[in-house]
């Protein structure tokens, strides 16, 4: 048990000095980084397209990676946006990395690139304890997930820059309570930002670029308590993430 805890907590010390590299690699060309986590079925996907559809209405300059175990799906759903997309499949290994990302970052990521928006894999465990040298990390839920998703998923919620609500169009329908979501995000994430969104109904669309833009701007991310000292979870020490000051 011991030397497994060792050789993860190394693992994950690897990760964070990759991490470090490419976040300063990609800040030297103006390059920021927005990860995105979630569950499978979340709808990231579908509210993602959107942002770089309207990105690339606003000539931001924008790119997208999005990691999947098998299949080319989402990429080609969010090559719709006309933004240059690159698909990174992990041959069933559940999150990214930060070497992997700047493995398939090496001459592909167009001159100039403001935003890189990752869609991690959909998984809100393994992702949760991978710096990819983001410097906004975005965890979203989908209102069919239940309000204790935070509450199950501390790591993910809790080391969130900003966390959004999808699907709110069904919220009715599946008995979506929001108040009581909200309360479950404050409760691992003090005062971090809450975005409800819908596709369908057109709601908060908009917002997650609006962020990003802002962070790549310089405004500094909302700050985790997690992230403010190392944390101790599910027996490794969590690494902090960075705020631009």
């Amino acid at each position: 048990m011991c030397r497994a805890m060792d050789l993860h907590q190394s693992v994950l010390a690897r990760n964070d000095e990759s991490a470090h590299a490419l976040r300063a690699r990609l800040a030297a060309r103006g390059t920021t980084v927005v990860n995105l986590l979630s569950s499978p079925g979340s709808g990231k996907t579908a509210l993602l397209e959107h942002e770089l559809t309207l990105a690339r209405e606003r000539s931001v300059p924008v790119a997208a990676l999005t990691a999947d175990l098998a299949t080319e799906n989402d990429a080609a759903r969010l090559a719709r946006s006309g933004v240059p997309v690159k698909q990174i499949l992990t041959d069933g290994l559940c999150h990214l990395e930060a070497g992997m990302l700047a493995r398939h970052l090496e001459d592909w990521l167009p001159e100039p690139t403001r935003l890189l928006f990752v869609e991690n894999v959909g998984n809100l465990v393994c992702p949760a304890s991978y710096d990819l040298g983001e410097t906004l990390r975005v965890v979203l839920a989908s209102v069919t997930e239940g309000e204790d998703k935070p509450l199950k998923y501390p790591t993910a919620f809790g080391l969130a820059h900003l966390v959004v609500i999808t699907k709110t169009d069904i919220a009715a329908a599946v008995d979506f309570d929001e108040p009581a979501f909200r309360a479950h995000v404050e409760q691992v994430n003090p005062g971090v930002e809450v975005v409800p969104t819908s596709v369908r109904g057109r709601r908060g669309l908009g917002t997650l670029l609006e962020r990003a833009l802002a962070a790549a701007a310089g405004a500094p991310p909302h700050t985790p308590v997690m992230a403010r000292r190392p944390h101790e979870h599910a027996g490794h020490t969590h690494a902090a993430l960075p705020s631009r000051s």
